[in-house]
């Protein structure tokens, strides 16, 4: 099959774009890439080495879903995946190395993507052009004028876009809302996340050839061409500011999620953080410390980061930890625990699962269009505060934020960090 060039796909898809956006209606049926009465959804996986093969393992098990391909620009991982996929739903999946493929089948309902952050939004905007409904993984974007951009096109054309921010569908931290909804504890004043777990040193590595099967050109889409480097491709992209967020939008970002969740808040008003490298002497640019404030109106959330860690803090690895005025809650997916201001415990949760349910709810809203447990909109709201932390900490100081335009008031240098100019033919749609 002929591949089409990036600008060439590009511009159709934005013409594509406009035609779907007319075709919209308030019958499920009328969306593009709704699936029929009694039709499985059919699943997309792009990016399998790592969640995306939770991702197809996920799917293949839901009654009425489907995956239909596992894609990944390293080939070499595909036949293992598919025939995974195969023997956990009992038909094989299609393997493919250019997603854009998956794009013009009209058969695929949806897109499940787990590649590196940089190329979360991208994704995600071409799928919703395409008429496909999204689950992408965390942190939804790379940066936040990406984030805002994969809002506006899931709400212009109509799309459901599902955060893998998957506590918000855990039996767990839905009763822990309820019951901080009570406001047994008085006002919640300060909220801290935790991630305080060890991590490998990546050590130090020079550049290579480009290893058979790789298409190493796709892989860095919109970021900066540069040579190819094992330190920088297969999960240790997390580490470097050109595709990951370090470990705050890597791991943290689910704690700082249902933190924000449960205080019920939205914009901060001013942001202050601090971070290096303590411990790892590798090729690591983002920190292994961490430590950030974001001031909302009547309370306060931090955020601590220590990857280097063997021990827990409060009993948790990532987690959360609300400080009211009678008392405090720990919360994570072992469960939650109230400490009474006496010392003394008081209500507990037990664990839940909260993959699986997840999963099940991106399904029956592709059905049912219903607005999914973790819109893209509640994504990009908590993904951003991961933004503005890494932004606040590069800069070095205390940042005040205007949430109306998505800026910093009077500090363009922290303003140039908000987004960056993809490598061309690979900038996103106007929708």
């Amino acid at each position: 099959m002929k591949q089409p060039t990036r600008r060439r796909f590009l511009k159709r898809s934005c013409k594509a774009a406009f035609a779907a956006g007319a075709a919209l209606a308030a019958s499920p049926l009328a969306f593009p890439g709704a699936p029929g009465s009694g039709e499985r959804v059919r699943v997309a996986v792009i990016g399998i080495r790592g969640r995306g093969r939770n991702h197809a393992s996920g799917f293949a098990a839901i009654a009425g879903a489907e995956v239909a391909a596992v894609c990944d620009v390293d080939s070499r991982l595909l036949p293992e995946v598919q025939a995974e996929t195969a023997a956990a739903q009992k038909k094989k999946p299609d393997a493919v190395q250019d997603f854009r493929r998956l794009l013009d089948d009209k058969s695929i309902h949806a897109i499940s993507i787990a590649t590196p952050d940089h190329w979360h939004a991208l994704a995600t905007i071409l799928g919703c052009v395409a008429g496909k409904d999204v689950y992408v993984e965390k942190p939804c974007s790379h940066n936040i004028r990406e984030g805002r951009a994969m809002v506006d096109a899931a709400r212009k054309l109509g799309r459901v876009v599902q955060h893998g921010t998957q506590s918000r569908s855990g039996e767990t931290f839905l009763s822990a809302r309820e019951f901080l909804r009570k406001g047994e504890l008085g006002r919640i004043l300060v909220a801290k996340v935790i991630n305080s777990q060890l991590r490998d040193d990546i050590g130090r590595k020079s550049e290579e050839p480009v290893p058979p099967g790789v298409d190493y050109d796709l892989w860095l889409g919109p970021a900066p061409k540069r040579p190819f480097h094992p330190n920088r491709f297969h999960y240790n992209w997390h580490w470097h500011w050109d595709y990951g967020t370090g470990d705050l939008g890597n791991d943290s970002v689910h704690p700082i999620d249902y933190a924000r969740w449960m205080l019920g808040v939205e914009d901060p008003i001013a942001v202050s953080a601090s971070g290096t490298k303590l411990h790892f002497r590798d090729d690591q640019e983002t920190p292994d410390t961490q430590h950030i404030t974001w001031e909302f109106e009547g309370c306060h959330l931090v955020s601590e980061l220590k990857i280097w860690c063997p021990y827990r803090e409060h009993g948790m690895e990532n987690g959360a930890v609300f400080y009211g005025e009678n008392g405090y809650m720990t919360l994570s997916p072992q469960g939650w625990q109230v400490i009474w201001k006496d010392n003394k415990p008081g209500a507990r949760g037990e664990p839940s699962s909260r993959q699986e349910r997840h999963f099940q709810n991106f399904i029956d809203c592709v059905r049912s269009r219903a607005k999914p447990n973790a819109d893209i909109l509640e994504g990009h709201l908590s993904s951003r505060l991961c933004h503005l932390g890494n932004i606040a900490m590069r800069v070095g100081r205390r940042l005040r934020f205007d949430a109306k335009t998505e800026s910093f008031i009077g500090d363009e240098e922290a303003n140039r960090l908000l987004g960056r100019d993809p490598r061309p033919g690979f900038e996103l749609p106007k929708v």
